[in-house]
C-alpha cells in the first residue's frame, strides 16, 4: 500500500474539471487499496472524509476566467505542516506552478514528486516564469500533461520531457438506469459563466430553433444576470445558476443533447467526457481540447467555435435525427469506457512506482519519503563494525 499525497491548487469546493480529476484519482486509488488523501484550499465543508483542507481560496485572474487558489502565508504553511504530518510516500502535484499549495510542495521537495499539468491557453502564472525560476520543475521527478495543448504550454515555459495522459471518468457516477431520457427536446448547458465559454453564442443559437425545445442553464457567475435579462422573454429557458454534481448527473441522462460551445482555451474536455458518460449526445466546439475526447459524427457532432448558425444547425439536426442521436450516444460511452478513472490510477500507480525505485536505488540521492527512508534503514544500512 502507498500512502498518496494529491495537492490541488483550486478549492474543492468550487466545481472544476482539475478539481474533480483530484478527487476522482483519489477515490479510484483508496478503491484499490492505498490510503490517497487529497490537499487543497476549501471554502466551506471538506467534500470528501480523506480531504485535508487548506484554507479558503482567494478569486484569482486566469485563463480568462477567475481561479480559486490560495497564493497566501496561512496556506503555505498548512501546507507544509499537512505534508510532515502525513509522511506520504509520494507527491502528485497536480498544476505545479500555480500560486499556493502546489507550489509549496514543489519548493521544498518533501517527498518524491510527480506533476500533472492541465491549463492550456493563456495562464497567468506561466507569463511570470522567467530562468530564474524555471529550475523549480526540475525538483519534479516525473511530469504528465493531459493533452497535447498542456504540453506545448508547460514545454514552451518549462522545458523538459512529459508523459501525456488523458483526464480520466469514473463512469459508474454517470450510470442513472432508473433515469429514462426525456422524450422532450431538451438541451443542457453547465459551467462557470465566463465569456470563453460560450453561453451567448448558444442562447443565439437557440434563438433559432423551434418552439417546442428547452435549454437548462447550470451556470454561476459575473455578468450573467444581463444574458437573464436579455433573454428573461424566452420562457423555453430555465435559469438553474450553481448546481450540486448529483443533480448535474441527473440532468445529463435526462437531456437530449449536451452542448458545449466553447469559444478557445480548453485544453481536456472534461465536461464532453461526463456528458458521453452518462449516455447524453453531445454537440460541442471543434477545439483541439475537445478533438482530444469527441471525434466528429462519431462520438459527438462539432461546429466551428463562435458558428451561431452552424451551431444551431447542429442542435436541430441532433434533436430530429433519433438515428445519428443513438451512434453519438452509444460512440460517446465506449469513449468514456476507453478513458476510465481507473485505467487512469493503473497507469499512474506505474509510474509512481517506478519513480520509488529510482529513488530508492540511485547512489547518494537523499530519501525523501517514508518509503524511501525506511528503505534506506532497513536495506542499505550498513552492518555495525564495517
Amino acid at each position: 500500500m502507498l500512502r498518496i499525497g494529491l495537492i490541488s491548487p483550486y478549492s474543492l469546493t468550487i466545481p472544476g474539471g482539475v478539481q474533480s480529476q483530484v478527487l476522482g484519482l483519489a477515490r479510484e486509488l483508496r478503491r484499490m487499496g492505498h490510503e490517497a488523501r487529497v490537499l487543497g484550499p476549501c471554502d466551506g465543508p471538506p467534500p470528501e472524509p480523506f480531504v485535508t483542507p487548506l484554507g479558503n481560496s482567494l478569486p484569482t485572474a486566469a485563463n480568462g476566467s477567475t481561479a480559486p487558489l490560495a497564493p497566501d502565508p496561512s496556506a503555505a504553511l498548512r501546507t507544509i505542516r499537512a505534508i510532515n504530518d502525513e509522511a506520504f510516500d509520494i507527491l502528485h502535484l497536480h498544476e505545479p506552478i500555480a500560486p499556493g499549495p502546489t507550489q509549496t510542495a514543489l519548493v521544498l521537495r518533501l517527498a518524491p514528486m510527480i506533476g500533472t499539468f492541465h491549463a492550456a491557453g493563456d495562464v497567468v502564472w506561466y507569463g511570470r516564469i522567467n530562468k530564474g525560476v524555471n529550475w523549480l520543475a526540475n525538483h519534479l521527478d516525473a511530469r504528465v500533461a493531459v493533452s497535447p495543448q498542456a504540453h506545448e504550454l508547460a514545454n514552451r515555459y518549462l522545458g523538459g520531457d512529459y508523459e501525456i495522459l488523458f483526464n480520466g471518468i469514473e463512469n459508474e457516477l454517470y450510470a442513472r438506469p432508473n433515469i429514462a431520457r426525456s422524450t422532450k427536446n431538451i438541451i443542457f448547458f453547465c459551467g462557470r459563466y465566463e465569456p470563453r465559454k460560450g453561453l451567448s453564442e448558444l442562447l443565439e443559437a437557440f434563438a433559432k430553433l423551434s418552439d417546442d425545445t428547452q435549454l437548462w442553464i447550470a451556470s454561476d457567475g459575473d455578468g450573467i444576470a444581463l444574458l437573464k435579462a436579455k433573454y428573461a422573454h424566452d420562457n423555453r429557458i430555465s435559469w438553474l445558476g450553481r448546481i450540486t454534481d448529483e443533480d448535474k448527473i441527473n440532468r445529463l441522462a435526462q437531456c437530449s443533447v449536451f452542448c458545449a460551445p466553447s469559444l478557445h482555451s480548453e485544453s481536456f474536455g472534461i465536461v464532453v467526457l461526463e456528458a458521453m458518460a452518462s449516455g447524453a449526445p453531445v454537440v460541442a466546439s471543434s477545439l483541439e481540447g475537445y478533438r482530444n475526447v469527441g471525434t466528429h459524427d462519431v462520438n459527438a457532432w462539432l461546429v466551428e467555435p463562435g458558428d451561431i448558425l452552424g451551431l444551431a444547425e447542429g442542435l436541430t439536426l441532433v434533436l430530429s435525427d433519433k438515428k445519428l442521436a443513438k451512434k453519438l450516444s452509444d460512440g460517446g460511452l465506449v469513449r468514456a469506457s476507453e478513458l476510465s478513472m481507473h485505467r487512469l490510477a493503473e497507469i499512474y500507480l506505474e509510474m509512481y512506482h517506478t519513480v520509488l525505485a529510482r529513488e530508492q536505488f540511485t547512489v547518494g540521492l537523499q530519501p525523501k519519503s517514508r518509503m524511501v527512508r525506511l528503505f534506506s534503514d532497513r536495506v542499505l544500512r550498513k552492518p555495525s563494525g564495517v
